[in-house]
């Protein structure tokens, strides 16, 4: 297929393309068929260490560039990924299985972070103020935290990369960037995109690779990365903190979710089910910020429920590339038995199958939209984060109830509810132990607005304002008035 044969297949190091050191390469694999798509190079330790060098030769430059040239740079990226919209929608497709449609939103989506934060290169302010005792001036400085190490997930290809490389190259900073190797295509084009926007050589480096852990620690521990930013699970998240430790590194972690989805009494119930059908089935479900955990009151539950199952019934699974497809596959089969072995455990302990939760036969990953009721309390659905196209339904009585069970995870990244009282969407909002709250929308993610959690699910945030300042220290100048 062209859009797959135009793709880099190499390690982009220092600007150029180039083979592992070992010669190594990985399959690249479509979840829909199971048929390969191509082979790319696969790194050993020695090729990140070269990429950590070239990110060290290049930051004093780049840090050194104007910001209105980083601006420029990361304006006509933007301008490149949106006029290959379409090429870069069917790549994601073909490598991570989202229907189209998903995918031309996710490059929507994902270009914006360069168009927002090609804006707020320009605005990386300081400040001078007198000392209260009248001897010194204090002046502030902003200046780029140095060479950033940025891990990527599979499940937005482009747009976790836009999101971390944006801030960075806005406030100059270098990267070596480390993506999902299930997914490296949008990641190695994306490369190709900036190189051609004009990204001096050795500014984005991009190291795929099947050794996660032997490649990345090295990194870590070696003292030239500055800077981390990663986003996957809690467990790796606290592995990498651990490793960060040693040489005080900074970190951005975007972790697990266990988000709760709230529908009060008073809820418009059509807004409801076409909200939760978004925080649920969004990318398969395969999203942090998918409502894993759904409680509806009692008194509307029944009709919640049914209408629910009817439009997830409704909904068409298939091969992304097909028209018509609403849900595509899973990312592997692993993914799969994973939800699963969660729908089976909760059926085993008295859950209701009111549509799906039957493995389909054939070829790909795929699994059918799910919805289940009446979940015992000790079921694992409840604690895990599903990462599939399943609702789980519990009741509650109270909003008490119902905040209580909404704030008993170790998680807090979003959560949603449903209400047409305005006093009880603030209250509960402000209860909410959750970074991000959607309020009557199942939609949260926006680049201009701080996108990060509580608790156990990460540190820092990513867009909006305060993006930028990942990527920043601030440096302190006293000056003697009079001087």
């Amino acid at each position: 297929m062209t859009v797959v044969r135009d793709v880099p297949k190499q390690l982009f190091i220092g600007g150029g393309w180039q083979d592992a050191e070992s010669g190594r390469t990985l399959s690249v694999d479509n979840p829909a068929t199971g048929e390969e798509l191509c082979q790319v190079a696969d790194a050993s330790p020695a090729d990140g260490r070269h990429a950590v060098e070239a990110a060290v030769a290049a930051q004093a430059a780049w840090a050194a560039t104007p910001p209105r040239v980083r601006s420029e740079i990361l304006r006509r990226a933007y301008d490149l990924i949106i006029a290959r919209t379409e090429d870069l929608a069917l790549l994601m497709t073909l490598e991570m299985g989202k229907p189209l449609a998903e995918a031309r939103a996710e490059v929507a989506y994902g270009a914006e972070f360069f168009r927002w934060f090609s804006e707020e290169a320009v605005r990386i302010d300081g400040g001078l103020t007198t000392a209260p005792d009248g001897r010194n001036r204090l002046l502030v400085t902003r200046q780029p935290v140095g060479p950033c190490l940025l891990i990527t997930p599979w499940n937005f290809p482009l747009a976790m990369g836009t999101r971390k490389i944006g801030p960075a190259l806005a406030a100059g900073c270098t990267i070596v960037l480390k993506p999902a190797p299930q997914t490296p295509l949008t990641s190695l084009s994306l490369a190709a995109i900036l190189k051609e926007a004009g990204l001096p050589d050795g500014v984005l480096n991009v190291v795929v690779t099947t050794d996660a852990a032997g490649v990345v620690e090295p990194l870590l521990r070696g003292g030239k990365i500055r800077k981390l930013s990663f986003t996957g699970s809690t467990q790796v998240g606290r592995i990498l903190l651990a490793q960060c430790a040693d040489t005080v590194i900074r970190t951005s972690m975007e972790l697990g979710g266990n988000a709760p989805l709230i529908v009060f009494d008073d809820a418009d119930l059509d807004v409801a089910v076409e909200g939760t059908l978004v925080a649920k089935m969004r990318n398969m479900g395969e999203s942090c910020c998918a409502a894993n955990r759904i409680y509806v009151h009692t008194s509307v539950a029944d009709e919640f429920a049914t209408r629910l199952a009817d439009r997830m019934a409704a909904l068409k699974v298939g091969d992304g590339t097909e028209p018509g497809t609403d849900v595509g596959p899973l990312i592997d089969n692993a993914g799969r038995s994973k939800a699963h072995d969660l729908v089976r455990d909760a059926v085993k302990r008295g859950a209701t199958v009111l549509t799906g939760a039957e493995l389909p036969e054939g070829p790909g990953c795929f699994y059918p939209p799910t919805v289940l009721t009446g979940i015992a309390p000790e079921s694992a659905i409840i604690d895990t984060e599903i990462f599939g196209p399943v609702a789980a339904i519990r009741t509650f009585d109270t909003e008490d109830d119902a905040v209580t069970a909404a704030n008993d995870t170790e998680f807090g990244l979003a959560a949603y509810l449903f209400t047409q009282n305005l006093d009880r969407a603030l209250r509960v909002s402000e209860r909410l132990e959750s970074g991000m709250i959607g309020l009557n929308t199942g939609l949260v993610s926006n680049p201009a607005a701080p996108f990060g959690g509580v608790k156990q699910s990460g540190l820092g945030r990513e867009g909006g304002r305060v993006g930028i300042d990942e990527f920043l220290e601030y440096k302190y100048i006293a000056v003697p008035v009079g001087a």
